[in-house]
């Protein structure tokens, strides 16, 4: 088991997180020492993708999510908040080994208008590896998408390969940003999306091609124009994470150590929980 100390801020949404804790990081058949990371053959990406991902469930699957963080014997999810409203409390977690957690929601956490959501679960007996995270790709990157389709699609965990096509200058509404190629199929919103090297660069949710074609509208409430709005519709799209430094605030969560998260995005939008 590889320790890593986490410090930079990481930008998810609105919300800026610092991972300042000693992560245990538990290497899947590759190993990253410097920002020179090797890039991962597809077979290892697939890999690491599995490792990471996770089911999210009430009484029933509701999508997938990314074991985002370890403290103590608590893990930290990372998935969509629109996940989570298709179900009720109690939530649960189905691991990658096959194993069910209680899960709860962490207070105090508020990601604004972004369609994220995190969830919480305990455990003592068993190690999971959790995300590298990585900078926002560009348009011409490749990336890769992994999630649980619902059950009635016949399939098991899922990982396609694609191209980003479109990175918006402002965020839709739940603050997609991030346009690609990959196919998102019912079940995998809140799952993983990945660069070549394996981190994380953002949290699936939004599938092409909708059944409603309504208008794409900004976070700012400003509608798309017609040109637009036809390639949208075209792609799936992503709530983006990327890495920066600034100045944090503390706050404590529940069943974890203090941990920081910064105030400020690049748009001037402000996380409103007090320090």
């Amino acid at each position: 088991m590889d320790w890593r100390k986490l410090t930079q801020v990481v930008y998810i949404g609105s919300l800026s997180i610092t991972l300042s804790a000693s992560t245990p990081v538990v290497n899947v058949a590759f190993s990253c020492t410097s920002s020179d990371c090797e890039i991962l053959q597809s077979e290892q990406l697939q890999q690491q993708a599995q490792s990471i991902t996770v089911k999210v469930l009430s009484a029933d699957f509701l999508g997938s999510g990314i074991l985002l963080r370890k403290q103590g014997s608590v893990y930290t999810v990372l998935t969509n908040a629109h996940v989570l409203q298709a179900g009720d409390r109690p939530y649960r977690i189905q691991t990658p080994d096959g194993n069910i957690y209680a899960a709860n929601l962490p207070r105090g956490l508020n990601f604004g208008k972004n369609d994220l959501a995190l969830l919480q679960f305990q455990s003592t007996s068993n190690i999971y590896s959790v995300a590298s995270l990585g900078s926002s790709p560009a348009v011409g990157d490749e990336v890769f998408v992994a999630g649980f389709p619902v059950a009635e699609e016949g399939k098991g965990f899922v990982f396609t390969i694609g191209k980003v096509l479109l990175v918006l200058s402002k965020p839709l509404e739940g603050g997609y940003q991030l346009g690609y190629t990959n196919n998102l199929e019912k079940g995998m919103s809140g799952g993983p999306l990945l660069n070549r090297r394996g981190e994380v660069v953002g949290v699936n949710g939004m599938q092409a091609y909708p059944l409603w074609d309504a208008p794409s509208v900004f976070q700012d409430g400003m509608e798309a124009d017609e040109g637009l709005h036809k390639m949208i519709v075209r792609l799936s799209w992503a709530v983006p994470i990327w890495a920066d430094s600034g100045h944090s605030c503390q706050i404590k969560l529940k069943h974890e150590r203090i941990t920081r998260f910064h105030l400020g995005d690049k748009q001037g939008a402000r996380f409103t929980k007090s320090c």
